[in-house]
């Protein structure tokens, strides 16, 4: 059998923690100048992915 290939798009999107994945936040890439700078800040970082999804991502990485 071959390998079962991870799926590109959600390995460059998410990153695995301990307790599940971490996520940037969207809206935060372009056309960038008529948002608020509290709004750009507030899009700063990262944030866990809901439980709900974790499922889908877990299947679309690979995580057995």
């Amino acid at each position: 059998m071959p390998k079962a290939k991870v799926h590109s798009g959600a390995a460059k999107r998410f990153k695995k923690t301990g307790s599940g994945y971490k996520r940037k936040s969207a809206y935060k890439s372009h056309i960038l100048t008529k948002m608020t700078t509290k709004r750009k800040r507030q899009l700063r970082g990262t944030s866990p992915v809901h439980p709900a999804d974790k499922i889908l991502i877990d299947r679309m990485m690979r995580a057995n």
